[in-house]
């Protein structure tokens, strides 16, 4: 599953539209392979009607997250992206206190300073790569990897209530209708109208199908036999499968400084390390 989720980041460099449309077909595909899985289940008519409005809403946080992260890929690289989203569970570790009235822990504000330091060291020695914006791609990362942990926080007060499908597919429906009315509101109509190359409408069809609609059913059945922190740190190597993918079809743009490596390291690092802290308090 994990490996599908790295090949997130290459299809989103493959796919040669532009931001916001590869994010509408992303959202539109998955929410239709969604609606059809819970049609066929006969669980459409299950989900309550006061919890649609607002899984909708977080539906456009899901939309503003891709965003940023898909706006990263596209200015800068699919490493620089998948880097900063492994930030993710340490901005958890002080939105969860705001979310869920517990305490913010000492530890959890020294990894928050360290991942801070270790993205500022690979600021510092920026690679050769002049028609790389890897600045703007971090600062688009980050805010993915904030947005995308805000996303999960709001996630987390509704999957107790319904299942992983039927939450998804109505926040897919949700982002699909906030783009097109923001599309609607500056007037462009191009997305509606404009017919998809060949390359694309696959790509966008793997991307919507199996590393959106699939991953998150997928995700949900592996929780039958796993805990959810096996699960947690199988997801922490998402980074690091994206960036080896990346590097065998994307050589040369993926192509990073030692500084980057370094850095990369001492944040996965404090993610695994988060994530055992916290195991090792639970047992």
């Amino acid at each position: 599953m994990v490996v599908f989720l790295g090949f997130t980041g290459v299809l989103g460099k493959l796919i040669s539209l532009a931001t916001p449309y590869l994010v509408w077909h992303r959202m539109l595909i998955a929410f239709i392979a969604l609606f059809i899985f819970l049609l066929i289940k006969k669980q459409i008519q299950s989900i309550p009607k006061k919890d649609i409005l607002p899984l909708m809403g977080i539906g456009a946080i899901v939309a503003l997250h891709w965003f940023f992260f898909f706006g990263a890929i596209k200015v800068s690289n699919i490493s620089v992206a998948v880097i900063c989203m492994a930030t993710a569970s340490l901005f958890s570790a002080f939105l969860e206190p705001l979310f869920f009235k517990r305490k913010l822990l000492k530890y959890e504000l020294l990894f928050g300073v360290i991942v801070l330091f270790a993205l500022s060291y690979m600021l510092y020695e920026k690679p050769e790569n002049k028609e790389i914006n890897y600045v703007l791609g971090y600062i688009y990362g980050i805010a993915s990897a904030f947005l995308g942990t805000l996303f999960t926080m709001f996630n987390g007060k509704y999957i107790s209530k319904l299942d992983a499908a039927k939450i998804t597919m109505v926040e897919m429906f949700g982002g699909v209708v906030v783009i097109s009315l923001y599309f609607l509101a500056i007037g462009d109509l191009s997305v509606f109208t404009t017919p998809l190359s060949q390359n694309d409408f696959i790509y966008l069809i793997l991307l919507g199908t199996i590393c959106t609609a699939g991953i998150f059913v997928w995700m949900t059945e592996i929780m039958r036999h796993i805990t959810p922190y096996a699960l947690i740190m199988a997801i922490n190597l998402e980074p690091i499968y994206s960036i080896i993918i990346g590097l065998i079809i994307f050589s040369e743009s993926e192509k990073m400084n030692l500084s980057f490596y370094i850095g990369s390291t001492i944040i996965l690092f404090i993610v695994f390390l988060d994530g055992y802290i916290k195991n090792k308090k639970q047992i």
